[in-house]
Protein backbone atom coordinates (compact mmCIF):
# COMPACT_ATOMS: atom_id res chain seq x y z
CA UNK A 1 0.00 0.00 0.00
CA UNK A 2 2.77 2.45 0.92
CA UNK A 3 4.55 1.66 -2.34
CA UNK A 4 1.41 2.34 -4.40
CA UNK A 5 0.79 5.59 -2.51
CA UNK A 6 4.35 6.73 -3.15
CA UNK A 7 4.12 5.86 -6.85
CA UNK A 8 0.83 7.73 -7.18
CA UNK A 9 2.27 10.87 -5.56
CA UNK A 10 5.40 10.75 -7.70
CA UNK A 11 3.25 10.24 -10.81
CA UNK A 12 1.05 13.26 -9.94
CA UNK A 13 4.11 15.44 -9.38
CA UNK A 14 5.74 14.41 -12.65
CA UNK A 15 2.48 15.04 -14.53
CA UNK A 16 2.22 18.53 -13.05
CA UNK A 17 5.82 19.37 -13.91
CA UNK A 18 5.36 18.00 -17.44
CA UNK A 19 2.29 20.17 -18.03
CA UNK A 20 4.05 23.34 -16.88
CA UNK A 21 7.23 22.64 -18.85
CA UNK A 22 5.29 22.03 -22.08
CA UNK A 23 3.21 25.16 -21.46
CA UNK A 24 6.38 27.19 -20.83
CA UNK A 25 7.78 26.06 -24.18
CA UNK A 26 4.51 26.98 -25.93
CA UNK A 27 4.51 30.37 -24.18
CA UNK A 28 8.10 31.21 -25.21
CA UNK A 29 7.57 30.13 -28.83
CA UNK A 30 4.32 32.12 -29.04
CA UNK A 31 5.94 35.27 -27.65
CA UNK A 32 8.84 34.92 -30.09
CA UNK A 33 6.50 34.74 -33.09
CA UNK A 34 3.77 37.23 -32.16
CA UNK A 35 5.49 39.98 -30.15
CA UNK A 36 5.41 43.21 -32.17
CA UNK A 37 5.87 45.98 -29.57
CA UNK A 38 7.28 46.72 -26.13
CA UNK A 39 4.46 44.86 -24.36
CA UNK A 40 4.25 41.05 -24.23
CA UNK A 41 2.16 39.48 -27.00
CA UNK A 42 -0.31 37.95 -24.54
CA UNK A 43 -0.99 41.47 -23.19
CA UNK A 44 -1.20 43.41 -26.46
CA UNK A 45 -2.83 40.68 -28.58
CA UNK A 46 -6.12 39.19 -27.27
CA UNK A 47 -5.87 36.31 -29.76
CA UNK A 48 -2.58 35.21 -28.22
CA UNK A 49 -4.12 35.39 -24.75
CA UNK A 50 -7.02 33.14 -25.80
CA UNK A 51 -4.62 30.75 -27.52
CA UNK A 52 -2.48 30.38 -24.37
CA UNK A 53 -5.56 29.84 -22.19
CA UNK A 54 -6.91 27.14 -24.51
CA UNK A 55 -3.44 25.61 -24.81
CA UNK A 56 -3.18 25.27 -21.02
CA UNK A 57 -6.69 23.81 -20.77
CA UNK A 58 -5.88 21.48 -23.65
CA UNK A 59 -2.74 20.21 -21.92
CA UNK A 60 -4.72 19.41 -18.78
CA UNK A 61 -7.40 17.67 -20.86
CA UNK A 62 -4.85 15.59 -22.78
CA UNK A 63 -3.10 14.64 -19.55
CA UNK A 64 -6.47 13.56 -18.09
CA UNK A 65 -7.22 11.45 -21.17
CA UNK A 66 -3.80 9.78 -20.95
CA UNK A 67 -4.31 9.07 -17.26
CA UNK A 68 -7.79 7.65 -17.91
CA UNK A 69 -6.40 5.45 -20.69
CA UNK A 70 -3.76 4.10 -18.33
CA UNK A 71 -6.42 3.33 -15.69
CA UNK A 72 -8.34 1.20 -18.19
CA UNK A 73 -5.53 -1.32 -18.19
CA UNK A 74 -5.45 -1.65 -14.39
CA UNK A 75 -6.62 -4.93 -12.89
CA UNK A 76 -9.42 -4.93 -10.36
CA UNK A 77 -7.02 -5.45 -7.45
CA UNK A 78 -4.73 -2.63 -8.65
CA UNK A 79 -7.68 -0.26 -9.06
CA UNK A 80 -8.98 -1.03 -5.55
CA UNK A 81 -5.50 -0.59 -4.11
CA UNK A 82 -5.23 2.76 -5.88
CA UNK A 83 -8.57 3.94 -4.50
CA UNK A 84 -7.56 2.85 -1.02
CA UNK A 85 -4.32 4.77 -1.33
CA UNK A 86 -6.24 7.92 -2.31
CA UNK A 87 -8.31 7.68 0.89
CA UNK A 88 -5.43 6.77 3.19
CA UNK A 89 -5.72 9.99 5.20
CA UNK A 90 -9.28 9.14 6.28
CA UNK A 91 -10.33 12.76 6.93
CA UNK A 92 -12.44 15.09 4.83
CA UNK A 93 -13.37 18.74 4.76
CA UNK A 94 -11.11 21.64 5.68
CA UNK A 95 -9.32 19.72 8.42
CA UNK A 96 -8.47 16.90 6.05
CA UNK A 97 -7.33 19.32 3.35
CA UNK A 98 -5.15 21.17 5.85
CA UNK A 99 -3.60 17.91 7.02
CA UNK A 100 -2.82 16.90 3.43
CA UNK A 101 -1.29 20.28 2.67
CA UNK A 102 1.02 20.00 5.67
CA UNK A 103 1.52 16.22 5.59
CA UNK A 104 1.72 16.26 9.35
CA UNK A 105 2.24 12.96 11.16
CA UNK A 106 0.59 12.23 14.50
CA UNK A 107 2.90 11.65 17.46
CA UNK A 108 2.16 7.94 17.57
CA UNK A 109 3.46 7.51 13.99
CA UNK A 110 6.70 9.43 14.37
CA UNK A 111 8.65 6.31 15.20
CA UNK A 112 8.07 5.13 11.62
CA UNK A 113 9.88 8.16 10.16
CA UNK A 114 12.55 8.51 12.86
CA UNK A 115 16.08 8.45 11.44
CA UNK A 116 19.17 7.03 13.10
CA UNK A 117 20.74 10.45 13.39
CA UNK A 118 21.24 11.36 17.04
CA UNK A 119 23.24 14.28 18.32
CA UNK A 120 23.19 15.16 22.00
CA UNK A 121 19.73 13.67 22.35
CA UNK A 122 18.36 15.53 19.32
CA UNK A 123 16.85 13.19 16.72
CA UNK A 124 15.72 13.78 13.15
CA UNK A 125 12.41 12.91 11.51
CA UNK A 126 12.24 11.99 7.82
CA UNK A 127 9.21 14.19 7.13
CA UNK A 128 8.14 14.73 3.54
CA UNK A 129 8.04 18.28 2.24
CA UNK A 130 4.59 19.92 2.57
CA UNK A 131 2.73 19.89 -0.77
CA UNK A 132 2.10 23.66 -0.62
CA UNK A 133 5.86 24.25 -0.41
CA UNK A 134 6.70 21.62 -3.02
CA UNK A 135 4.17 22.89 -5.59
CA UNK A 136 5.23 26.46 -4.89
CA UNK A 137 8.80 25.42 -5.64
CA UNK A 138 7.72 23.83 -8.93
CA UNK A 139 5.81 26.97 -9.88
CA UNK A 140 8.89 29.10 -9.12
CA UNK A 141 10.96 26.89 -11.45
CA UNK A 142 8.42 27.32 -14.26
CA UNK A 143 8.30 31.06 -13.58
CA UNK A 144 12.11 31.21 -13.73
CA UNK A 145 12.10 29.59 -17.19
CA UNK A 146 9.38 31.98 -18.39
CA UNK A 147 11.30 34.94 -16.96
CA UNK A 148 14.55 33.76 -18.55
CA UNK A 149 12.88 33.15 -21.89
CA UNK A 150 11.02 36.46 -22.02
CA UNK A 151 13.66 38.88 -20.68
CA UNK A 152 16.96 37.24 -21.68
CA UNK A 153 16.09 35.26 -24.83
CA UNK A 154 13.24 37.24 -26.39
CA UNK A 155 14.64 40.59 -25.26
CA UNK A 156 11.61 41.71 -23.25
CA UNK A 157 11.66 45.19 -21.74
CA UNK A 158 12.82 45.28 -18.13
CA UNK A 159 11.89 47.99 -15.63
CA UNK A 160 14.74 50.28 -16.68
CA UNK A 161 13.86 50.00 -20.37
CA UNK A 162 10.18 50.59 -19.67
CA UNK A 163 11.06 53.64 -17.59
CA UNK A 164 13.26 55.06 -20.36
CA UNK A 165 10.57 54.39 -22.98
CA UNK A 166 7.90 56.05 -20.85
CA UNK A 167 10.15 59.06 -20.20
CA UNK A 168 10.92 59.43 -23.92
CA UNK A 169 7.21 59.18 -24.73
CA UNK A 170 6.35 61.73 -22.03
CA UNK A 171 9.03 64.11 -23.35
CA UNK A 172 7.53 63.98 -26.84
CA UNK A 173 4.05 64.61 -25.44
CA UNK A 174 5.31 67.56 -23.38
CA UNK A 175 7.05 69.09 -26.38
CA UNK A 176 3.90 68.69 -28.47
CA UNK A 177 1.80 70.26 -25.72
CA UNK A 178 4.18 73.19 -25.45
CA UNK A 179 4.02 73.82 -29.19
CA UNK A 180 0.23 73.77 -29.07
CA UNK A 181 0.19 76.02 -25.98
CA UNK A 182 2.69 78.87 -26.43
CA UNK A 183 2.29 80.09 -22.83
CA UNK A 184 4.08 76.97 -21.66
CA UNK A 185 7.25 77.82 -23.61
CA UNK A 186 10.56 77.72 -21.77
CA UNK A 187 14.24 77.99 -22.65
CA UNK A 188 14.41 74.33 -23.64
CA UNK A 189 11.44 74.30 -26.01
CA UNK A 190 11.52 77.82 -27.45
CA UNK A 191 12.01 78.32 -31.19
CA UNK A 192 12.47 81.45 -33.28
CA UNK A 193 9.16 83.24 -33.84
CA UNK A 194 8.27 84.76 -37.19
CA UNK A 195 6.27 87.53 -35.50
CA UNK A 196 9.15 89.99 -35.18
CA UNK A 197 6.87 93.04 -35.47
CA UNK A 198 5.23 92.15 -32.16
CA UNK A 199 8.69 91.62 -30.67
CA UNK A 200 9.86 94.98 -32.03
CA UNK A 201 6.94 96.76 -30.36
CA UNK A 202 7.65 95.14 -26.99
CA UNK A 203 11.38 95.86 -27.38
CA UNK A 204 10.79 99.60 -27.95
CA UNK A 205 8.44 99.79 -24.95
CA UNK A 206 10.64 97.92 -22.46
CA UNK A 207 14.17 97.40 -23.77
CA UNK A 208 15.12 100.43 -25.86
CA UNK A 209 15.86 102.54 -22.79
CA UNK A 210 18.91 100.37 -22.04
CA UNK A 211 19.77 98.90 -25.45
CA UNK A 212 18.69 101.79 -27.71
CA UNK A 213 15.92 101.48 -30.29
CA UNK A 214 18.33 100.18 -32.92
CA UNK A 215 19.96 97.70 -30.48
CA UNK A 216 23.31 99.54 -30.45
CA UNK A 217 23.51 99.52 -26.66
CA UNK A 218 23.63 102.14 -23.91
CA UNK A 219 23.46 100.95 -20.31
CA UNK A 220 22.90 97.51 -21.73
CA UNK A 221 25.24 95.80 -24.20
CA UNK A 222 25.21 96.05 -27.99
CA UNK A 223 22.78 93.51 -29.46
CA UNK A 224 23.86 93.80 -33.07
CA UNK A 225 27.33 92.21 -32.91
CA UNK A 226 28.32 88.58 -32.41
CA UNK A 227 29.55 88.99 -28.82
CA UNK A 228 27.33 87.91 -25.93
CA UNK A 229 27.77 88.09 -22.16
CA UNK A 230 25.35 85.26 -21.34
CA UNK A 231 25.35 83.43 -24.66
CA UNK A 232 23.58 83.98 -27.96
CA UNK A 233 21.01 81.93 -29.79
CA UNK A 234 17.27 81.84 -29.18
CA UNK A 235 17.46 79.62 -26.07
CA UNK A 236 20.08 81.71 -24.24
CA UNK A 237 18.44 85.02 -25.15
CA UNK A 238 15.04 83.72 -24.04
CA UNK A 239 16.53 82.53 -20.73
CA UNK A 240 18.35 85.86 -20.15
CA UNK A 241 15.19 87.91 -20.75
CA UNK A 242 13.11 85.57 -18.61
CA UNK A 243 15.50 85.11 -15.67
CA UNK A 244 17.43 88.38 -15.85
CA UNK A 245 21.07 89.23 -16.41
CA UNK A 246 24.08 89.07 -14.14
CA UNK A 247 23.46 89.39 -10.40
CA UNK A 248 23.84 92.96 -9.14
CA UNK A 249 24.44 94.65 -12.50
CA UNK A 250 22.34 92.91 -15.11
CA UNK A 251 18.80 93.62 -16.23
CA UNK A 252 15.78 92.48 -14.24
CA UNK A 253 13.92 89.23 -14.86
CA UNK A 254 10.98 89.84 -17.16
CA UNK A 255 9.17 86.53 -16.54
CA UNK A 256 6.80 88.23 -14.10
CA UNK A 257 5.96 91.01 -16.55
CA UNK A 258 5.94 89.30 -19.94
CA UNK A 259 4.34 86.00 -20.94
CA UNK A 260 6.55 83.25 -22.41
CA UNK A 261 5.06 83.99 -25.84
CA UNK A 262 6.02 87.69 -25.62
CA UNK A 263 9.50 86.82 -24.37
CA UNK A 264 9.83 84.53 -27.39
CA UNK A 265 8.82 87.39 -29.70
CA UNK A 266 11.33 89.80 -28.11
CA UNK A 267 14.13 87.20 -28.26
CA UNK A 268 13.33 86.55 -31.92
CA UNK A 269 13.43 90.28 -32.66
CA UNK A 270 16.77 90.62 -30.87
CA UNK A 271 18.14 87.88 -33.10
CA UNK A 272 16.92 89.79 -36.17
CA UNK A 273 19.16 92.70 -35.13
CA UNK A 274 22.27 90.61 -35.75
CA UNK A 275 24.42 92.15 -38.48
CA UNK A 276 22.60 95.50 -38.58
CA UNK A 277 24.46 98.81 -38.23
CA UNK A 278 23.31 101.01 -35.33
CA UNK A 279 24.08 104.76 -35.21
CA UNK A 280 26.34 104.60 -32.15
CA UNK A 281 27.31 100.96 -31.52
CA UNK A 282 28.65 100.20 -28.09
CA UNK A 283 31.98 98.41 -27.74
CA UNK A 284 31.99 94.63 -27.79
CA UNK A 285 31.25 92.85 -24.52
CA UNK A 286 31.33 89.18 -23.61
CA UNK A 287 32.58 86.41 -25.85
CA UNK A 288 32.20 85.59 -29.50
CA UNK A 289 29.17 83.33 -29.90
CA UNK A 290 28.95 80.59 -32.49
CA UNK A 291 25.67 78.73 -32.95
CA UNK A 292 26.11 75.00 -32.34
Amino acid sequence: MNQITSLMKNNSTSRLVRIFVIFAIIFIVTEANFKTGPDPAFVSNPSVTLFLIFAFIGLIAVDGIIQATQNIHLTKDEFEAQQAAMNVEGESGFKGWLKKMWKSKPLEEEEDILLDHDYDGIKELDNALPPWWLYGFYVSIVFAFLYLGYYHILGGDNQITKYENEMAKAKIEVELYKRQNPNTLDANSVTVSSDTEAGKKIFKQNCAICHMADGGGSIGPNLTDEYWILGGGIKNIFNTISEGGRDGKGMIAWKNSLSPEKIQQVASYVLSLQGTTPKKPKAKEGELWTEE
